[in-house]
């Protein structure tokens, strides 16, 4: 007589997961666990490793991610290309105005749905052509521009021109780049002639010009809300505390000093562009300020660990990045850092719920939710 056999709670959740998964991935859609009234009608991104969803998976590059342990705590714990244990900043901002994940730019020129938003974000990507391109083949922000110009044509297979006008005009474009333009360009005199050429404010200005320029493109091409996030203190990266240029519990002053130039010609910008043009809306997300705050306050937050990453080698995690199949922390909702550059997905949820209905000392002159009522 066979001995019965019975499968034991956990065996049963992985096939519910399963299950839920294979439904929720047919016909190439993934939704989001968002119950959230859509907000927008689309939502399309321009950035990069920060919200990177996968573009550079199939670029000869060396800023990939799609990898173990990366994915760790996304669905069915899979490496997607996102430089992250689980959602990056903007997965999380979707669930908030009721979109699903969105569809990289890759898969959008294989066919998948782009009718609720596209991610172009490329890890390495800077404001510049130039920056990142020590680690190989990157979509930098004028290509994920032309991408974009791409969807716009694709979009007008389907829908009238006074539809795709209204569409434009009410889908919300969100822009996080700069990072790289310091880290992997002004940062590294060995390579780049960037800071021995301009002092820290001039270089700010290049790069807030270039990104003008870009941003207008999109403008023009009829997108007329605008998410624009400032950098982050990036002499507080367990890379950049690696390096022991600042003392124990103390981020590199000078490096957060010449990234806060650029985020003051930005707020400006902002300021410029809302005066210039009185129908659409420009906002400047103070994501400074807010991690800022957070490495400030961990204990508030829900962090204990703020100077290393989850997932790393070397002094603070931080010296090489999190390798294919390295063990990372346990407890990684404490940690600020997943590896030598990038947040957990514990700090991306905070972040984007501050975009999301955040106040003047974070969104100015308005948040996400009230974006999405004008």
């Amino acid at each position: 007589m066979m001995k019965k056999q019975y499968w034991s709670a956990m065996e049963v959740a992985d096939i519910v997961v399963s299950i839920v998964m294979i439904v929720v991935c047919m016909n190439g859609k993934l939704v989001s666990s968002s119950t959230e009234k859509q907000l927008f009608p689309a939502m399309f991104v321009f950035g990069d490793s920060l919200i990177d969803s996968g573009n550079n998976n199939y670029l000869r590059s060396w800023a990939k991610a799609n990898y173990v342990p990366y994915g760790i705590d996304f669905y069915q714990r899979t490496p997607t290309g996102r430089f992250c244990n689980g959602k990056t900043i903007v997965d999380f901002l979707g669930d908030l105005i009721g979109l699903p994940l969105l569809p990289t730019s890759e898969a959008s020129s294989r066919g998948a749905d782009v009718d609720r938003g596209v991610n172009y974000a490329s890890a390495a990507a800077g404001i510049l052509d130039e920056s990142g391109k020590l680690l190989g083949e990157r979509f930098n922000l004028r290509q994920q521009v032309e991408n974009f110009r791409s969807t716009v044509g694709q979009l007008k297979k389907q829908m009238d021109e006074t539809k795709m006008e209204e569409y434009l005009a009410k889908s919300l474009i969100v822009m996080n780049l700069g990072s790289n333009d310091y880290i992997n360009n002004y940062l590294i005199p060995s390579f780049y002639n960037s800071s021995s050429n301009y002092n820290p404010i001039q270089y700010a200005l290049l790069l807030i010009t270039q990104y003008t320029t870009n941003i207008m493109e999109l403008h023009n091409l009829g997108a007329r809300k605008f998410l624009l996030a400032a950098i982050g203190p990036l002499g507080c990266m367990p890379n950049q505390l690696a390096t022991g240029l600042a003392p124990p519990g103390k981020c590199v002053s000078f490096v957060n000093d010449i990234v806060e130039e650029f985020n003051k010609g930005l707020l400006s910008l902002v300021h410029q562009l809302n005066t210039n043009h009185t129908t659409s809306t420009f906002v400047f997300v103070n994501t400074y300020a807010a991690f800022t705050d957070v490495l400030n306050n961990p204990v508030f937050h829900g962090f204990s660990v703020t100077d290393r990453g989850c997932c790393g080698i070397g002094r603070n995690r931080g010296q090489i990045t999190c390798l294919p199949f390295s063990i990372p922390c346990l407890n990684r909702d404490e940690y600020i850092f997943w590896d030598a550059y990038h947040p957990t997905q514990a700090f991306n949820q905070i972040i984007a719920e501050k975009a999301f209905n955040g106040g003047l000392s974070v969104c100015y002159p308005m948040n996400v939710k009230q974006m999405a009522q004008v």
